[in-house]
């Protein structure tokens, strides 16, 4: 059995083409069987402990699998110089490409590990109070740019230092190249030191069209999803240069705004007479305020009396001095109004559309439903209640308003017409015979 091997070799070398094909057929077949014995055995080795470990998200950025390429580019890279008759060129271009490629999976490799890093940051309870995800974007490009550096010098064969000294000349060039990326680099910096905005935070920009929530914040944009369900993405620098409403401390206060209001006919306020002051005694709210009410005005008009002053000048309990009572006591006894925040019911300055009587306060609650539900239903008592006291909401004469008034005062000129006489509908006949 020697002597035959012995025998083969000796003939294999007498025939040095077919010497140097069938080296390099075994050295690719050793690469193969590296990268599916690597493969077949140890990735899915490590997949199964993963899924053990309950990390199977951990799979799909695939860096196992990236690294399981390295061990058939070491094989071809060391084994290329064993392969007799090959060409020094041949040698020189399989060993730098396969550097090259080692330098490249090692880069894309560190990348699927930085992603898995931000993924586990994002399991901690606070990770949307200090994002990463911009600083780890940083780090990529900064380690693709190296790999492209190394790459090239190890396809050239030559040190990446000569390449690093022409870099200097190309600082001016880079610099207008990543001029965005810098500026959002900044601007990250500045929003997570300054604790700008967060995931999670309800934010407006109006002159981009965002109105909703943040749900992702990168190096170069952040990701805004509106309440209609569509995302806009704004530049990350954006935040910095150009103004914009963050809802985060309304969220935290535990407290919503509610500043709306009534707009009154002003034709319809007036002084309360007995027996609309005994009318309005009946409400539980109103019944303490006018009797201190009724107590302080006939105090002071009895000082008046004795100083011989006027009655005109005397002082008289009015309807919307009543209403404004009644609202603010009714709120400060709603169950969905923060008692610990600004109450008050305010009159604005009078308009052509009536007096804004305004609801200032805050509701108990910072959810979108419930708080329109507390403010409507807050309203809705109001209006209903208005007539009570007898005001009227301002609006604005409509169409049916416009045919109501017309028939009234139709109506009102034919009761006021006198009967005509009414033509003689005989013939020419009858009336000449008459």
């Amino acid at each position: 059995m020697q002597e035959d091997l012995n025998v083969w070799l000796e003939w294999l070398s007498e025939h040095a083409e077919l010497q140097t094909l069938v080296a390099s057929s075994a050295l690719i077949f050793a690469a193969w069987l590296a990268n599916w014995v690597v493969k077949r055995i140890l990735v899915r080795g490590l997949y199964k402990v993963l899924r053990r470990a309950r990390e199977t998200e951990l799979q799909d950025f695939g860096i196992i699998r990236r690294l399981s390429n390295i061990v058939p580019a070491l094989v071809l890279s060391i084994g290329v110089n064993t392969v007799p008759g090959l060409p020094e060129a041949v040698v020189t271009v399989v060993r730098n490409v396969c550097g090259g490629f080692i330098v490249l999976t090692i880069a894309l490799a560190m990348g699927a590990l930085l992603d898995i890093i931000n993924l586990l940051y994002q399991r901690r309870a606070d990770a949307h109070v200090h994002p990463i995800k911009g600083y780890l974007q940083v780090v990529k490009i900064i380690l693709y740019a190296v790999a492209t550096i190394l790459i090239i010098a190890t396809l050239i064969d030559r040190s990446p230092l000569i390449l690093l000294s022409g870099l200097g000349a190309m600082a001016a060039v880079l610099m207008l190249i990543f001029q965005d990326t810098i500026l959002s680099l900044v601007a990250s910096v500045q929003i997570s030191s300054n604790d700008i905005i967060r995931v999670g935070d309800w934010v407006e920009m109006p002159q981009l069209n965002a109105d909703g929530e943040v749900v992702d914040i990168a190096l170069h944009t952040v990701k805004v999803q509106n309440w209609d369900k569509t995302i806009t993405n704004i530049p990350t620098k954006r935040f910095i240069s150009d103004s914009f409403k963050n809802w985060r401390g309304m969220q935290q206060s535990g407290g919503r705004r509610i500043m709306r209001s009534l707009y009154l006919d002003q034709q319809s306020v007036h002084f309360l007479d007995p027996e609309e002051c005994k009318h309005l005694h009946r409400f539980n709210l109103l019944d303490d305020y006018l009797t201190d009410k009724r107590r302080e005005i006939d105090e002071w008009n009895a000082k008046l009396e004795k100083r011989g002053k006027e009655p005109v000048n005397t002082r008289r309990i009015t309807n919307i001095g009543s209403f404004r009572a009644y609202v603010e006591r009714y709120l400060r006894n709603h169950g969905g109004i923060h008692q610990g925040m600004t109450l008050m019911v305010r009159q604005l300055s009078p308009t052509a559309d009536g007096l804004p009587m305004q609801i200032y306060c805050f509701t108990n609650t910072v959810q979108w439903v419930r708080y329109e539900s507390i403010q409507s239903d807050i309203f809705d008592h109001l209006l209903a209640i208005l007539p009570e006291f007898g005001l009227r909401v301002f609006q604005h004469p409509s169409g049916a308003d416009m045919r109501e008034g017309y028939g009234s005062v139709s109506q009102l000129l034919s009761r006021s017409r006198p009967e005509q006489h009414q033509p003689d509908k005989r013939g020419e006949g009858q009336r000449l015979e008459d």
